[in-house]
């Protein structure tokens, strides 16, 4: 029962995953394409960086940026080392839906909550943790309108896709941007002492907002997952190459950098995890009749929170 609590936000999305998939009856599909087309995920992705806003500590962002070397290996990670990678896979035949969705992952900001968790876990520096956290989900709003483009580029596909940049630079900012500015800016003014069991009740909120962001875009992309099952086979692999590779990397990274036990885990955790909920979005936008682009993000998170969750424990005992 203690692993199920600990797990419970794992758990969710396999359950979520499976309920949409095996509902015969598609009561499940179409209560989640109901809330999908009216603009249930934009609104919800509104939510969960408000809600972060709130969390947010002034002397945690200060001592974020104390730490440069370690900000900077961070950030080096996720968006130079991971798109870069994602690139050296695209040599393999991969369907085009499947080669959409490692593109997505790899450009995506690092993780909202389960990283600073983690990192927490493996005796790292929680507060460096949550300031990657908020200075990489900032920074997509340029990142992910300059490198998503040139990577779809160089599958090949000519002007059967076309990304615009315009429009999800303007997404990015009244989704992440606004949010984020308007949490600080209610929690400086109005809620000046969040106390740290709200702040676990928020992030545990947050959770399961990702959770329906993620039950309403596997409800409008059913139908082309359930013809896709073959995906599976080189999706697994693949995901778990790519994460794996980050990993290894970020540990090559950090003692070349002189980052020790303290300062080096939230450099891996927060360097080598990606968001989801900025993926949907993405996907949906841009991307919404490619559904194995939305399955690889999906299974990617899944296979990364398994990987890491036991990497944490590890490092926490060492």
């Amino acid at each position: 029962m203690s692993t199920i609590k600990k797990q419970w936000f794992l758990a969710g999305l396999i359950l979520v995953f499976a309920g949409v998939i095996l509902d015969s009856s598609l009561t499940l599909a179409r209560t989640g394409i109901f809330f999908k087309i009216h603009q249930g995920p934009p609104l919800m992705i509104f939510i969960i960086f408000f809600f972060s806003g709130l969390i947010i500590e002034p002397a945690q962002i200060r001592a974020g940026i104390r730490d440069i070397k370690a900000t900077a290996a961070a950030l080096g990670l996720i968006a130079g080392v991971a798109p870069v990678l994602a690139m050296l896979l695209l040599h393999l035949p991969l369907e085009t839906g499947v080669a959409i969705g490692i593109i997505l992952v790899a450009v995506m900001p690092t993780t909202l909550s389960s990283g600073v968790v983690m990192t927490g876990q493996a005796g790292g520096n929680m507060a460096h943790a949550l300031f990657v956290t908020i200075l990489s989900n900032c920074l997509s709003v340029i990142s992910i309108p300059l490198i998503l483009p040139r990577m779809v580029a160089n599958l090949g596909l000519g002007a059967d896709i076309v990304v615009d940049r315009k429009a999800i630079l303007i997404k990015l900012v009244f989704l992440v941007l606004v949010p984020l500015v308007l949490g600080l800016l209610t929690k400086q003014k109005a809620l000046p002492t969040v106390t740290p069991a709200w702040k676990r009740r928020l992030g545990m909120a947050n959770q399961c907002i990702v959770l329906g962001i993620v039950f309403m875009s596997l409800s409008g992309a059913r139908e082309v997952l359930i013809s896709q099952t073959q995906a599976m086979a080189w999706i697994l692999p693949l995901v778990a190459v790519f994460h794996a590779g980050l990993l290894g990397i970020a540990f090559l990274v950090t003692p070349l950098l002189g980052l020790g036990k303290g300062r080096r885990e939230s450099v891996v955790f927060m360097g080598a995890q990606k968001t989801l909920p900025l993926a949907v979005i993405i996907q949906i936008t841009c991307f919404p009749q490619f559904g194995t682009a939305l399955l690889v993000c999906v299974v990617h998170h899944v296979l990364h929170l398994m990987m890491d969750g036991y990497l944490a424990g590890r490092m926490g005992e060492g």
